[in-house]
């Protein structure tokens, strides 16, 4: 016989899932959850809740929590805007394992926690203190942080974006990760982000009107006001080893005088100067295809127009006639440089991964079925292992695989920071093409961006001699 005290109220049973109490009642409502009505209100007994977890594999996104360990390893390291983890697992790969992951999102925080249990966990970036993230991440007092890595969240910067930048609310987050940065001084600082932040405009400096590339001069100069010398490039991920077409920035701050060398590439298109030739779909993703896959599924006024296409062919291949039909029901063709409706090639890395494959932007169909890849294809190609369980409905996993950071691009990141710790710096490779794009690095976008202002403040000095 239950006693009262043992059994749950609706309440109780909210604040243990983490659900709100109308979406608890609903539950019993749709009998998934057996409860009890005792006068006025509904009660539970907890092994009924607990048989609603194990039958309907619920998830409960995690409270924040301290690490459960007090040993640290050789290099400390805390990470931020953790995500899936891409960044984390990359740098935990290339000798720089995380002892904090920082997110807010709860279907990554499930990932986080279900992956990596023993590392800390908190939320909101805002709502700690300097102070509060080394305690959280059991670093001793005296103990030096070596590393804090992260990416802070891209839309505010995205060229795809509204790009309010710093005036965004994520904008904001980004300068509170720097913040902390000046608080706790870590030895190394990593900043990864999207190419848009190279030239996100904002005022700068006596410019009173935004300016392309405003937001990251701040940047920079936060940085380099709190003892950081900086550098930056932005690098194809399928250089380092990852079976997809993905430019990030990447900023790397170490205090001091000397700058940290570029990353180095493992991999090259064509195989040139010793380097291995880029991996293709088909490498990462071949020998899933006998296997159970979990993906969504084109709506059938889309897929009319991929039946059409062979692997390898895009929009432009489509009929005139198909073009035109396309058209008139009100689906976009055109799509940046890859265009919507292309069927991928398995001997070519993947274009950049979509966050939601049932999108209309998406363009990125499986080569030889009529489908978007599957949150298995999308694991692999991000470099995450088979073992690494994404949490959530399937559209949240897709969205997580889609905004992590390539693993290997992590790893090369973490390798270039141990060597430069060990004072045996990789070698670098004279030459090398990093990117599609011209003027990305510390140095070259410095000097673009010295002409950009200086043509600012003429134009800014002209129009107030008129006033």
């Amino acid at each position: 016989m239950d006693t009262i005290a043992a059994l749950l109220t609706i309440q109780d049973v909210a604040s243990k899932l983490k659900i709100t109490p109308q979406y608890a009642r609903k539950l019993i409502k749709e009998d998934k959850l057996a409860a009890t009505r005792i006068g006025s209100q509904w009660v539970i007994r907890p092994e009924d809740l607990e048989g609603y977890i194990r039958r309907f594999h619920v998830l409960i996104e995690p409270d924040d929590h301290e690490r459960r360990s007090y040993a640290l390893p050789d290099i400390v390291a805390l990470s931020f805007f953790s995500g899936a983890m891409g960044l984390d697992l990359g740098m935990k790969y290339g000798g720089i394992p995380a002892l904090l992951a920082c997110e807010n999102n709860k279907y990554c925080r499930m990932t986080i926690a279900r992956n990596e249990p023993d590392i800390a966990l908190i939320g909101d970036i805002n709502d700690y203190t300097a102070a509060d993230i080394l305690r959280m991440a059991k670093i001793p007092r005296g103990r030096h942080v070596d590393v804090i890595f992260g990416g802070p969240p891209c839309q505010a910067f995205s060229t795809a974006g509204a790009r309010r930048a710093l005036d965004d609310a994520r904008g904001n987050v980004f300068l509170k990760y720097i913040d902390l940065v000046q608080e706790i001084r870590p030895t190394y600082v990593v900043i990864e982000n999207v190419r848009g932040l190279l030239s996100a405009p904002y005022p700068y400096g006596d410019l009173k009107e935004p300016v392309k590339g405003g937001a990251l001069c701040i940047i920079l100069e936060r940085l380099r006001q709190a003892g950081y010398a900086v550098s930056f490039e932005l690098y194809n991920a399928a250089n380092f080893g990852a079976p997809q077409i993905r430019e990030r920035v990447v900023i790397i701050g170490k205090l001091g005088t000397q700058t940290v060398p570029y990353l180095t590439p493992t991999h090259d298109e064509a195989g040139r100067n010793g380097l291995l030739p880029w991996r293709t779909l088909a490498d990462a993703v071949g020998d899933l295809q006998s296997q159970k896959l979990h993906f969504s599924q084109f709506p059938e006024k889309r897929l009319v127009f991929y039946r059409m296409l062979t692997e390898g062919q895009y929009w432009k291949d489509l009929p005139p006639d198909a073009q035109v039909a396309a058209m008139g029901a009100k689906l976009k063709l055109g799509g940046g440089k890859t265009g919507f409706y292309r069927r991928l090639r398995f001997d070519r890395p993947s274009p950049t991964l979509v966050t939601d494959p049932t999108m209309p932007a998406t363009d990125l169909c499986h080569p030889t079925e009529d489908r978007p890849l599957s949150v298995e294809e999308y694991r692999r190609i991000q470099g995450f292992p088979d073992s690494w369980e994404i949490c959530g409905p399937l559209q949240e996993q897709y969205r997580q695989i889609g905004n992590a950071v390539p693993i290997k691009l992590g790893e090369a990141i973490a390798k270039t920071i141990c060597a430069d710790i060990a004072h045996k710096p990789l070698p670098q490779i004279p030459g090398i093409v990093y990117s599609r794009y011209k003027n990305t690095s510390d140095i070259t976008w410095q000097q673009m961006m010295n002409g950009a202002l200086e043509k600012a403040r003429t134009a800014q000095d002209m129009q107030l001699s008129l006033f």
